[in-house]
């Protein structure tokens, strides 16, 4: 059975302070830290481009698994919605060739945003799985500062650049439990790119995220047989203090808002890394047994599962 291995990262130290963008448009920093719930937004060099940071997060990931042979890696699908260039070609293939990796890899994008990581995962699996592949690496990258206009107050003081790299094979120690997934293409104007910046609607993006959400995650406990005390953390998209605050709130009107993890002072929105990031440093190599998913954003998309810990 195909799971998770390990994940490693890669954030660049430079980026913004996130108090003096506030102080710029009138935002104390109650409201910075409250709301938004990040300090400081990490960003690119100006000559990086979304396939670097996906090598720098795979060149960490075979630098914390010695056991991991290049040349033993058979697919590489990135998640990104906003590749390298102009998106053409895919960004997995020049990871590939940046990598030095064997010609025979598989290599494909996968354009999904804040869902992503969970599309990925079970892609990853199921394309494994029906081929016979033994180690994949899943990479997360979408660096919004491509994208964001730096006066939009709605959006310039949320998102931060960052890069994951899941490896997935077999004998691992987190399997992939029961999911859920969803579309709703009528929101698509919410969240979308026009002449190449970025537009979002954060309050339909709020309100679909605490109607949606909280009913999903009861929704996949209840496919799985499972209560939601057998859930030993909640680690949904990062998409800001104040909704994952509120999903939290209405999960079982609020019993287990301390196994919800927010953990975004440092990196901001992520987009489709930010359930990565928190499995990093809060779950692999942690004694949790059972791990509940949430990603959900553009779309509108959603994907909520359960991971396990099998010894």
């Amino acid at each position: 059975m195909i799971g998770i291995k390990s994940i490693a990262s890669y954030v660049p130290t430079e980026g913004l302070d996130n108090y003096a963008q506030g102080a710029k448009f009138g935002k104390d920093q109650d409201f910075i830290f409250g709301k938004i719930g990040s300090t400081f937004l990490p960003r690119k060099d100006a000559a990086q481009e979304t396939s670097d940071l996906c090598v720098g997060a795979v060149k960490a990931l075979f630098a914390g698994n010695p056991a991991l042979d290049p040349a033993s890696v058979d697919v590489v699908i990135v998640v990104t919605q906003n590749g390298d260039a102009e998106g053409l070609p895919h960004t997995a293939a020049i990871v590939q060739h940046k990598l030095g990796l064997a010609t025979h890899v598989a290599a494909f994008d996968i354009s999904l945003g804040c869902s992503g990581y969970v599309y990925g995962i079970y892609a990853m699996k199921g394309f494994m799985e029906a081929a016979g592949l033994k180690n994949g690496l899943l990479i997360t990258a979408d660096p919004y500062s491509k994208i964001v206009d730096p006066e939009d107050r709605n959006t310039t003081m949320l998102f931060g650049d960052a890069a994951t790299a899941t490896w997935m094979g077999e004998d691992a120690a987190w399997q992939l439990g029961k999911s859920l997934f969803g579309s709703d293409g009528g929101g698509a104007e919410h969240l979308r790119t026009t002449d190449g910046k970025f537009f979002m609607n954060g309050r339909q993006v709020y309100n679909f995220a605490l109607v949606k959400v909280p009913a999903h995650l009861q929704q996949l406990l209840e496919a799985s047989q499972l209560q939601a005390e057998d859930i030993d953390l909640y680690c949904l998209h990062q998409g800001s203090a104040a909704i994952v605050d509120a999903v939290s709130a209405r999960f079982k009107e609020g019993e287990h808002r301390d196994k919800f993890v927010k953990d975004m002072i440092e990196t901001g929105n992520t987009v489709s890394s930010s359930i990565p990031l928190l499995l990093e440093k809060h779950v692999l190599g942690s004694q949790h047994k059972r791990v509940a998913l949430s990603g959900f954003g553009v779309g509108l998309s959603w994907g909520s599962a359960i991971i396990e810990r099998r010894d």
